[in-house]
């Protein structure tokens, strides 16, 4: 609980930083708080969509809640955006989540 009570603290002082935010959801998701998880998740990528890593956890976090059809949506989106960065390892890593998805 300290550490989340840390990074809300370093957010107030950096609202869009979307590393704390990631880091933030990480430890939601070590907490079961899922739901917080993914609020913040949506929140990185809709504000910053080139903050690659945070599509797997989404991606993820929902294909273990049940919603398939998100997840395949958002590691679609993830696969999209890593090509437009020129990062073919996180695009490697998606497709390989959507692939485990869809089979």
């Amino acid at each position: 609980m300290e550490k989340i009570e840390q990074l809300k603290s370093y957010l107030v002082r950096s609202p869009d930083d979307s590393f704390l935010k990631h880091a933030l959801a990480l430890e939601y998701i070590k907490m079961g708080r899922d739901e917080l998880a993914k609020d913040l998740f949506v929140e990185i990528l809709t504000r910053d969509p080139s903050y690659i890593g945070t599509y797997y956890h989404l991606g993820r976090l929902l294909e273990r809640s049940g919603e398939m059809a998100a997840a395949k949506s958002w590691f679609e989106k993830g696969m999209a955006a890593s090509k437009s960065v020129g990062d073919p390892h996180s695009y490697q890593e998606l497709l390989a989540a959507y692939e485990d998805l869809i089979d």
